[in-house]
């Protein structure tokens, strides 16, 4: 039996959406980790074309080294902002999560993520998590709004106190260590607008997930990363059969890693030489990354990937303005009526933060022994020693559940640093 190494991904995306927690740390000790479940090649959820538009977005500015989003939990945030937007303030929360092939509403598309991923918790991953509305000085809001919210999408409401922007900042980095079950994220360094009648959207969330194939401890040892800066980390090895593609036009290593269940999975995106990753993020488009799974195939693998922990703390209001959510920033535009019996006014929405953080660990799941790697003949390298990036998808739906890059791995530095 193979057992299941931990994945540990900590992604602070506030709006959980009813997904839940668990303490469970461990997958069961099944008979071995099933096969990876296939999900279809078409990438229809809504979170694809939201979460490649948005990422792009902020990677353009150059500004956020580690990025880490999850865009089917911010999808699944603006659809429950939609049910309290009226008119155009609501269209354009709905324009946003459109995708030209979605073949369900995204409502429902949603809706079965979230399903699939309490499914997934304790089996692929261990899940800790909270979504919150936060409020400063708005009117009194439509209680059976708020309830529907906390039922269909897990979005609790919290009221901001009197204090000023440090209060607001400390609160809300207080209630995110708490979606992340108890973990410290990274610090809240721009305060949203959280003037009078203001609305914050706040995301937090803990994703601890388990390899289908482990990491043995033996098998680590201190190399170099060459990423933004280049430091002394653990690298971790191991061989096996993976599904692979190299892109020779695009200069790309594409590998899918499974997940322990087969619930979900990993895929990375790996340059051929060390290079920062904007060459690789302007071609990442939907279509692109479509033929990239497409052409993805089992092949004799030999791994080396980095063991570090990574965290992002973004507020994202300038990259979902500038994809067409613009009304809802504007005291004397957005319409959120639904949530106010004084009808259009005054409500608005002040921010959208997001924490994530991203562990690649090496723990073993399985109390079974060893997880030995596999002898193969002439396997292929996969070298992880430069900056990459990482998707993480539900094989259920499809969904896109995380989308980042680990640009620097903290650790000594290089005294030949460049």
């Amino acid at each position: 039996m193979l057992p299941a190494a931990i994945l540990s991904l900590s992604l602070l995306n506030l709006l959980i959406l009813g997904v839940g927690s668990s303490t469970s740390e461990a997958p069961p000790a099944t008979g071995g980790p099933p096969q990876l479940q296939q999900a279809s090649s078409s990438l229809g959820h809504p979170s694809w074309s939201l979460g490649l538009r948005l990422y792009q977005a902020l990677r353009r500015e150059g500004s956020y080294t580690n990025a880490l989003i999850s865009p089917a939990l911010l999808a699944s945030s603006l659809g429950a902002l939609s049910h309290a937007a009226k008119g155009t303030t609501a269209e354009q929360f709905l324009e946003l999560l459109k995708n030209a092939k979605v073949e369900k509403k995204a409502e429902e598309a949603l809706s079965d993520t979230l399903k699939s991923m309490r499914e997934g918790n304790g089996t692929s991953y261990t899940l800790h998590g909270s979504t919150a509305l936060f409020s400063k000085k708005v009117p009194t809001l439509e209680k059976s709004l708020l309830e529907k919210l906390q039922a269909q999408f897990g979005m609790g409401h919290v009221a901001l106190g009197a204090g000023g922007k440090q209060a607001d900042m400390k609160k809300l980095s207080s209630w995110a260590k708490g979606g992340l079950g108890g973990l410290e994220g990274s610090p809240l360094t721009e305060g949203p607008d959280a003037k009078e009648g203001a609305m914050i959207l706040a995301n937090a969330f803990h994703f601890k997930g388990f390899w289908d194939r482990g990491f043995e401890q033996e098998n680590q040892d201190l190399r170099s990363f060459l990423g933004t800066k280049y430091t002394k980390v653990y690298m971790m090895h191991r061989a096996g059969v993976y599904r692979h593609y190299e892109d020779m036009e695009n200069m790309v290593q594409v590998l899918e890693m499974g997940l322990w269940g087969g619930k979900a999975s990993m895929m990375l995106l790996l340059p051929f030489h060390v290079e920062s990753l904007a060459r690789l993020e302007r071609v990442m488009t939907l279509e692109q990354v479509e033929k990239w799974m497409g052409k993805l195939s089992s092949m004799s693998m030999a791994l080396s990937l980095p063991r570090v922990n990574v965290s992002s703390t973004l507020s994202l209001q300038k990259q979902l303005a500038a994809l067409g959510v613009a009304d809802a920033w504007d005291q004397k535009v957005a319409d959120f009526s639904g949530l106010s019996s004084q009808g259009k006014g005054r409500l608005h929405l002040g921010g959208v933060l997001h924490w994530a953080s991203l562990e690649l660990a090496s723990e073993s799941g399985s109390k079974d022994g060893k997880n030995e790697d596999e002898h193969l003949e002439k396997p292929k390298l996969f070298y992880a020693d430069h900056s990459f990036i990482i998707l993480v998808k539900d094989n259920n739906t499809g969904a896109l559940l995380l989308l980042g890059a680990l640009d620097f791995a903290e650790g000594a530095a290089l005294h030949d640093e460049l």
